[in-house]
């Protein structure tokens, strides 16, 4: 069996490296886009396993990019899990409204990541 790949749109150097070792630990093949826009180009050009989307990036945020994803016939059932330092009620309300299929705010548990983007995966 393959290795499910995960697309991971988050500019942070730092979590982004976090999320790479911790998803490539538990098996996955990791690719990461740093804005919103590139990530949406990926998702429609590549196939992925789930997207792991943070609300806060530069140009396009990350609610808007999920907005596109569920708009998008080819893309709109991709699994997302939205992942972002604002833990805010109106954040997690907000993404579950666009369809997210799971949200996890930073700092986040290695196992409850990891957790989430199995499920999503579909593993």
């Amino acid at each position: 069996m393959g290795r499910d790949r995960i697309l991971i749109v988050e500019d942070e150097p730092n979590i982004v490296e976090s999320l790479r070792f911790i998803l490539e630990r538990a098996q996955f093949d990791v690719e990461v886009s740093s804005s919103g826009s590139d990530g949406l180009d990926r998702l429609r050009r590549q196939s992925f396993a789930a997207v792991i989307l943070d609300i806060m990036l530069p140009g396009i945020n990350g609610l808007e990019v999920l907005k596109h994803i569920r708009d998008d016939h080819k893309i709109g059932s991709m699994p997302v899990l939205v992942l972002t330092a604002k833990g805010q009620a109106r954040d997690r309300e907000a993404a579950e409204g666009l369809g997210a299929d799971a949200f996890i705010t930073k700092p986040f548990s290695n196992a409850e990541l990891v957790e989430r983007v199995r499920e999503i995966a579909g593993r």
